[in-house]
């Protein structure tokens, strides 16, 4: 029975560190994509004509 509870336990730990990874690359993946769409943005500010 302890022996069932500990790979369960090993599992679900493997799990929530393979998730945080995923979380933390989409994030820096994101955070990386708006910061170059934004000084994107403020480059092309001067093009605009009205």
């Amino acid at each position: 029975m302890e022996e069932k509870v500990y790979k369960t336990m090993n599992g679900a730990g493997a799990m929530c560190i393979a998730v945080g990874v995923v979380i933390l690359v989409t994030g820096i993946v994101c955070g990386t994509l708006a910061i170059i769409g934004g000084s994107k943005l403020i480059a092309g500010k001067s093009k605009i004509l009205f």
